[in-house]
Parts: structure tokens; C-alpha cells; sequence
């Protein structure tokens, strides 16, 4: 019997159980038994008895383990896709002047969403007054957003906000527990574990088709399950709670039946198209299956609305095609309503039944129709795909998981109620600076993931892991406080070249910060106050690079000659723009070129040449026959009634006085102030004659004598 599989599909109305043999060929259907609850034990698919629905699961194996003489002690079992819930959730995080994204981040960000969707789904929980606990049993990340633009990854991604949006799968804890004590009341053990949509989905969608957007719907007596498949996933869960039996009351409400007879009268219409009735005052009727379907068309429009509504709840929009399955599946016309509801084509809409299955051999005769897709595919499912509770060990404390998919060190965290947001290190302390009598905000470095270690080797959270795994996560390095120049906030704030003379300089402004000048390579603190002085004019950049004697000596040369006041340009400083006159207040600009002559140093010479002041008198002589200039002062300069020489330096603002010589004529003797006479070679008498005429050292000159000297 190692071949052959125990499986139970424990319904709201009834408990089937199937024993199927597993060969190279596919799967034999052997036989079944379906036995209906005698009470309402069941609720929505969720056990409410567990003692009463135990009983019935023990008569189903009994008369299973009579007819073939057989000891059944494990079997495979489903969780109702009703009591899965699915979350959608988004998550976002500020990822300015953080690094470029890697897997692990990205990873850290999905399942601090997955956290967040748990954390949801327990408030509204709360919210109604429900304590359950639930199993998160996988997610799907639906999309990435880079500062709100859709992006196919984040992963070396730089930006300002980085987002994900997922769907995550929770299953109550409650709904394994309470399978678990039913069967064992039954004396059976748990052998694999599925959940009812992937077992319908399994054997009707094979994995190539998994790809496209398909809508299983299973319509029971108390609910109508509704599973969403795309990308190769299964990506929501839903559930109506209006199934067969309001499509039961109905047909009862209709023609004045109790329930019990209603749902004969569905089944014999759903299997012969046809019934014979007797309402409670005792009339006989035949009800055909078009003409049910017309009398209790606001029932089928209903269930067919509610189903829709919930599909394009859970989908966002209509699915490429919709699959019926279940008992409730059969009501007439739901198919085509259903279409209708979407905008589909009727033939995107159809009920499945057993014989869509592939590899299925049946030993036995089963009710035609859908009613045995989801008992069939249990079995199937579970071997094929067997979900197994394992416990690990997180952080020294044990951890049972439920194995739904290949779990990962993230699945642990997630289950070990670990708060991934709180592991990652804190950011470093912001500084708070004013910049200009603004705030600016000087972020620290961010805080590091979380270290994870698996059996003491570090891994990623994606790293699979098995039972008895070890795991140990420490929380992740705090950032630091921030190292930022002045510069590097600063950058080239107004910065431009001039010229001085043709030296090269650049204009910037001055950096105060705390009443005191700083360069740009000074480390900004908590609390500093940032000004910036700004070179706006030619005065200031001279006095800022250091050239404030310029100013000083840019005012005119001026003297004071006899009390009258004198400027003299030519000996004045010259600062010039561009060659044209320049102006303290005038704005530098960019390639400005400014030039400097300074003021002359200004000799008594200088200054009476300026003046056009002639200080002495000059005539034309020839001695001994050559040309002899004689040159006689007729004034004297004086500066505090002190005569100055011809070389002597005026300084400005000096205050000077002319003073004419009287005697303003040559004589004879001035001629020796010009020429030099060897007085070794002087023997005798010497005669001096004036154009040929004896003279005397007193005589009076004038211009073109001729003098001799003769020894």
C-alpha cells in the first residue's frame, strides 16, 4: 500500500474521503466514500466541532478500511482557500545619499513590506475583534517605484525614495490546528498538508499555462473560494460568502419547498434536467432546468455579481479566464451571467470536471461534473507538493514554520516576529546648521543591514534554509555623524576669475561661521552659523586680497604752492577696468581686468617742470672759442621757509612757496662755474678780454660774448 493515498476533503456540507494509487502512468482513483455532517459542525469551511467532525471523518475511513481490508493511519489533507488572507501593502524608504541598492537591501525592503501587511491584517483583526494568529505562507512583489516611477529593478538604483509594493498570503493558525486535532480524534496522522485553490489549480492549469491570468472559482454549499493565478503564481485568494445554498433556498422560497427537498430538487435538475416536485400544500410539479433558471434568475445574478465583483477586487481587472468548480459550479446559466459580469466571452467561462484531469483512471463510478476536482487534486497536490511544519532555531529561541515554497532565512525572521526595521543600525546623528539665516539639515551616514548568520556562516536573507538551521541576526552597525566640508555644501557659490595687472586672481565670497572667517576645507559642527560675504564691489575685493594700500593712494597729487591748491595728474595713482577709469563701487565682474600704476615719487625738478615754472635763466658764451651754456637759478623753492634743492622729493599735500633771487644777471665770474682752468699751467700774467675788449671778474655777460683768458 505504499503507493496508494489516503485523502480527505473536508467540506461544509460533507466529508469525502478517496483512496488513490499512484503508478508510472499517473493516478487510479480506487474508490470513495462521502458522508454529509448530521449537524452544522462545519462553518464557511472552518471546523466549529472538532469532536462531531471527527466522528464523521472516522466513518468515512472505517467503511473505506472495511471494503478493502485495509488499516488507514495517515492522510493527505487541504486548508479551505477561504481562510487564506491576502494583503496588499507598500512600503517606502528615503534612500538620499544612501549607496547604490544592493540584492540584500532590496530583499530587507520586501520583507519589512511583508511585516507591514501582517501588521495590517492583526489591526484589523483587532479591529473585529479577532485574535487570530496567522502564518505567513508567501508573497509575490507586485512593483518597484523609484521616486514614484514604475522600475523593473532597484538594484544599483540611486534616487530619493525607493518603494515596493507586494501581496503576502496569511493562513490562521487555527485552521491547521483544529485539522490536526479532528484527525487525530480520528486516529489518523497529518501526512501532507495543501491548500484546497493549489490543489484545484494543479490539476487543472498545468505549470506551461500557470503564466496567464486565470480566475478559479470554487463554489461550495457555504462559500464560493476564488484563487487568482498570473506570472506563474498564485497571486490572490478571495472568498463570497453566498455559494449553493442561496441558489438552494431560492429554488425552496420559489415553489414552497423545505431546504432538504430544494437540494434533492437541484441535484436530480443538475444530473436529469429535469424534476418532479411536491411543495408543502401538496402539489405536484415538473420543473425543467431552463425553466428553474428563469424563476430564480435574481439568485443566479446575484452569486454571479458577488463573484465578479470580489475577481476584479482581487485582480484589479477582468482575468484572461475564469474556471468553475464545485458542487455550486452547476447552476444553470451561472456560466454565462458570470461572463456577462466580466466582459468576457462565453466561452472564457466554463465548469471543469473530473475529466479535465489528466492521467486520471477511475475504478469506480463518480457523480459526473466538478464535485470531485478539488478531493482528487488534494491527493494529488499533497504528494506532489507536500506542505511540512520544520523548526529552526532563531536567535535561541525555536521557530516552527509552515512549508508552503522553498523557505528562506527571511521566511524565519518574519516568523520569529523579528522587526526588520529594527535590526538595520541606527542613522547617524543629523547636524543642524543655518546657512544665510537658513536651516539645512546635514544627514548622518546610514546605519548597516542587519548581520545575519546562518549555522555560523553569514548569508543573505534569501539563502534557503532546512529544518534544525541555526540562526543568529544582530543588529546592523549604527551610521555616524556626518563629515561635510564647507565646501562641499558651498561648491563654486559665485565664484569667478579676473585680473590684476595680468595676475590671474579669483573672486569669492568670504566664509563667516560663527562670527569668524573660515576656508572651505573647515568641518562643519552641530549648530554652526553659516554667512556668506559676498564680493560685490572693486573696493572690497582690493581690501579682501590684501591690497588696502591701493586705496590710500589713489587720491590725487596735490600740492599747495603760494596758499593756492594744485593737482597734478600726472604724478597721481591710476587704477583702471577694462582701460577705463575705474570706480570703487563698481561691481566686479567675470574676466575683469584691472590694472595699477601707482603715484611717482615727485622731485623739486619734476614739480616745476609740471608747472611750466622756469627756475633759472640761461646764456650762450665762447670761451677760448668753444660754446659754454652759463645757468643761473632765479628763484628758490621753499617748504617751510626752507629752500629746497632741484633733487629734493615733494611729498603731497606739502605746502611751498616760490622766493625770486634779485640778482638775475651774469658777470664775468659766474663763467668759472662752467669751466675748469689747470691753474699749474697758469705762469705769468694772465689778460681777460671780452669781445676783444680787456674785462674785468665784475664785468656784466651776455649772450654770444667772446671771452678769453689768456696766460
Amino acid at each position: 500500500m505504499d503507493n496508494t493515498i489516503f485523502t480527505l476533503d473536508i467540506g461544509t456540507r460533507s466529508v469525502i474521503g478517496l483512496l488513490l494509487e499512484v503508478n508510472d502512468q499517473g493516478y487510479k482513483l480506487i474508490d470513495y466514500v462521502m458522508i454529509e455532517h448530521e449537524e452544522r459542525s462545519m462553518l464557511d469551511g472552518q471546523i466549529h466541532d472538532v469532536v462531531l467532525v471527527s466522528e464523521v471523518i472516522r466513518k468515512v475511513k472505517t467503511e473505506l478500511e472495511n471494503r478493502h481490508s485495509i488499516k488507514l493511519d495517515k492522510v493527505c489533507v487541504a486548508a479551505a482557500g477561504r481562510a487564506l488572507k491576502t494583503k496588499r501593502t507598500k512600503i517606502t524608504k528615503n534612500i538620499d545619499q544612501h549607496p547604490l541598492m544592493e540584492k540584500e537591501d532590496i530583499l530587507f525592503l520586501e520583507l519589512s513590506a511583508v511585516q507591514q501587511a501582517q501588521h495590517d491584517l492583526a489591526i484589523e483583526e483587532k479591529n473585529l475583534n479577532n485574535q487570530t494568529h496567522y502564518y505567513c505562507v508567501g508573497y509575490s512583489v507586485l512593483q518597484y517605484r523609484l521616486d514614484n516611477d514604475l522600475i523593473g529593478s532597484l538594484i544599483d538604483q540611486q534616487g530619493k525614495i525607493a518603494e515596493v509594493e507586494i501581496i503576502a498570503t496569511f493562513l490562521p493558525k487555527i485552521v491547521v490546528e483544529s485539522l490536526l486535532s479532528a484527525l487525530q480524534r480520528a486516529d489518523l496522522e497529518m501526512e501532507a498538508l495543501t491548500l484546497e485553490p493549489i490543489a484545484t489549480i494543479n490539476v487543472l492549469i498545468p505549470e506551461s499555462m500557470r503564466r496567464l491570468n486565470i480566475a478559479l472559482v470554487d463554489i461550495g454549499a457555504g462559500t464560493s473560494d476564488i484563487a487568482l493565478t498570473d506570472e506563474g503564481t498564485i497571486t490572490a485568494y478571495g472568498m463570497v460568502s453566498k455559494a449553493g445554498d442561496e441558489i438552494t433556498e431560492a429554488i425552496s422560497d420559489q415553489y414552497l419547498l423545505d431546504f432538504n427537498e430544494a437540494e434533492r430538487v437541484k441535484r436530480d435538475l443538475t444530473e436529469h434536467g429535469e424534476a418532479t416536485l411536491t411543495d408543502i400544500l401538496g402539489f405536484e410539479e415538473t420543473v425543467t432546468l431552463d425553466e428553474l433558471a428563469k424563476s430564480i434568475t435574481p439568485a443566479i445574478e446575484t452569486l454571479a455579481q458577488q463573484i465578479a465583483d470580489q475577481i476584479i477586487s482581487l485582480n484589479n481587472r477582468p482575468p484572461k479566464a475564469v474556471m468553475l468548480v464545485g458542487g455550486g459550479s452547476l447552476t444553470p446559466k451561472l456560466t454565462h451571467v458570470i461572463a456577462r459580469k466580466l466582459n468576457l466571452p462565453d466561452n472564457r467561462v466554463a465548469t471543469r470536471g473530473i475529466d479535465a484531469i489528466q492521467n486520471l483512471e477511475t475504478l469506480v463510478e463518480i457523480p459526473p461534473g466538478p464535485t470531485f476536482i478539488t478531493p482528487i487534486g488534494i491527493g494529488i497536490a499533497a504528494k506532489q507538493n507536500p506542505v511540512h511544519y520544520i523548526s529552526v532555531t532563531v536567535n535561541d529561541r525555536a521557530v516552527r514554520l509552515f512549508d508552503m515554497k522553498q523557505l528562506t532565512v527571511g521566511d524565519c525572521l518574519l516568523a520569529a516576529g523579528i522587526h526588520i526595521d529594527k535590526m538595520f543600525g541606527r542613522p547617524g546623528m543629523a547636524y543642524m546648521v543655518t546657512f544665510n539665516d537658513r536651516n539645512i539639515t546635514l544627514p548622518g551616514t546610514y546605519g548597516q543591514p542587519p548581520q545575519v548568520h546562518l549555522n555560523g556562516k553569514a548569508i543573505d536573507v534569501d539563502h534557503p534554509i532546512k529544518h534544525g538551521d541555526k540562526l543568529n541576526i544582530q543588529k546592523g552597525q549604527d551610521g555616524e555623524e556626518p563629515h561635510v566640508t564647507l565646501k562641499e555644501i558651498i561648491d563654486d557659490y559665485n565664484r569667478f576669475s579676473i585680473t590684476f595687472n595680468g595676475e590671474p586672481y579669483t573672486i569669492e565670497p568670504s566664509f563667516i561661521i560663527n562670527d569668524k572667517q573660515v576656508k572651505l576645507d573647515y568641518v562643519l559642527k552641530d549648530h554652526d552659523r553659516i554667512s556668506i560675504v559676498k564680493t560685490e564691489t572693486l573696493a572690497d575685493w582690493i581690501e579682501k586680497a590684501g591690497k588696502k594700500s591701493i586705496l590710500n593712494d589713489l587720491s590725487p597729487y596735490t600740492i599747495y604752492l603760494d596758499n593756492r591748491k594744485v593737482e597734478l595728474d600726472q604724478f597721481s595713482a591710476h587704477l583702471k577696468v577694462n582701460n577705463s577709469k575705474a570706480q570703487l563701487n563698481q561691481p566686479l565682474m567675470p574676466n575683469d581686468q584691472i590694472t595699477f600704476s601707482p603715484s611717482k615719487k615727485v622731485s623739486v625738478e619734476n614739480l616745476l617742470s609740471a608747472l611750466n615754472i622756469k627756475s633759472e635763466t640761461k646764456i650762450n658764451v665762447i670761451y677760448n672759442g668753444e660754446k659754454v651754456t652759463l645757468a643761473k637759478q632765479v628763484l628758490t623753492l621753499l617748504q617751510d621757509n626752507q629752500p629746497l634743492e632741484r633733487t629734493d622729493l615733494i611729498d603731497p599735500e606739502a605746502r611751498l612757496s616760490i622766493q625770486e633771487l634779485e640778482d638775475q644777471s651774469f658777470i664775468f665770474q659766474d663763467l668759472f662755474r662752467f669751466i675748469s682752468i689747470d691753474l699749474s699751467k697758469v705762469k705769468g700774467n694772465v689778460t681777460i678780454l671780452k669781445n676783444s675788449e680787456p674785462a674785468t671778474f665784475l664785468d656784466s655777460l651776455v649772450d654770444n660774448d667772446q671771452i678769453e683768458i689768456k696766460f
